[in-house]
């Protein structure tokens, strides 16, 4: 069973030429099967943990570790990562320009898997995956992210998730400008790759929504470049009734 362990991560980043820690001590484990939520207020190094997790350059890991299967992940370059089987659905996905969706998704698909896969059981593959996740076959051929609605954007992400099948993925705030249609359909796929018990899902978000069509195993609570409180899905009910004022304003958080 494929373990991500995380122990003691402290997280900079260089902003106005000086120095800033934006993660303070991060500890957690997530295992192949299990679904963890990661919630708390904007600001508070949830999406840092995201992109530190996927190697972005931007952030550097002062101390700590991570592993996967055993193996140091901060060792890993971003494309060693992906093939390992760490996955990251970005809040805001990037444009780019001149590669279709098409190429984009085989080309990623044989970095993953180490080889092409066969071009009449992956275009099967593909379209299937499209149709349950109610996206329009011509979307195969566009540019990957180019003109995307918000809903398209992260559509694509899970249909990114459903055909490289990691062994953990990490979902950067995925409901983030989805309409409730959207959000029901990106959940379904998300829930739809949970069902397998091959992937661990870290779902990171600061709504309590997603949460009503992805049931979370572990709920913890993100304050001030930490996680300050653990629990089962009904913490995400104690958040939505009252907020994160007790964790920002000293409380758990010191």
């Amino acid at each position: 069973m494929a373990t991500l362990e995380i122990r003691d991560l402290h997280v900079t980043v260089e902003a106005d030429n000086a120095t800033k820690e934006i993660l303070k001590g991060v500890d957690l484990t997530v295992k192949q099967g299990e679904t963890h939520a990661i919630m708390g207020p904007n600001g508070s190094g949830k999406s840092t943990l995201a992109y530190a997790l996927a190697g972005h350059p931007k952030y550097t890991v002062s101390s700590g570790t991570v592993t996967l299967d055993g193996e140091d992940v901060l060792e890993m370059s971003v494309d060693e990562r992906a093939r390992a089987g760490l996955f990251l659905a970005m809040q805001y996905p990037v444009e780019v320009p001149g590669v279709s969706v098409s190429n984009f998704l085989r080309t990623s698909a044989t970095a993953v898997r180490g080889e092409a896969p066969k071009l009449r059981t992956w275009v099967k593959e593909v379209r299937e995956a499209m149709e349950r996740l109610s996206i329009d076959p011509a979307f195969a051929e566009r540019n990957v992210n180019e003109g995307f609605s918000g809903g398209e954007k992260k559509r694509h992400e899970i249909l990114q998730l459903e055909l490289l099948k990691p062994k953990i993925a990490v979902l950067d705030e995925t409901d983030s400008g989805l309409d409730v249609d959207a959000l029901r359909v990106v959940s379904e796929g998300v829930n739809r790759v949970r069902e397998s018990g091959e992937v661990g899902t870290l779902l990171i978000t600061h709504y309590t929504r997603i949460l009503r069509y992805i049931k979370p195993d572990h709920v913890h609570v993100f304050a001030n470049g930490r996680i300050v409180e653990s629990g089962g899905p009904e913490l995400a009910d104690t958040l939505e009734n009252e907020g994160y004022e007790a964790y920002t304003k000293g409380g758990a958080s010191e």
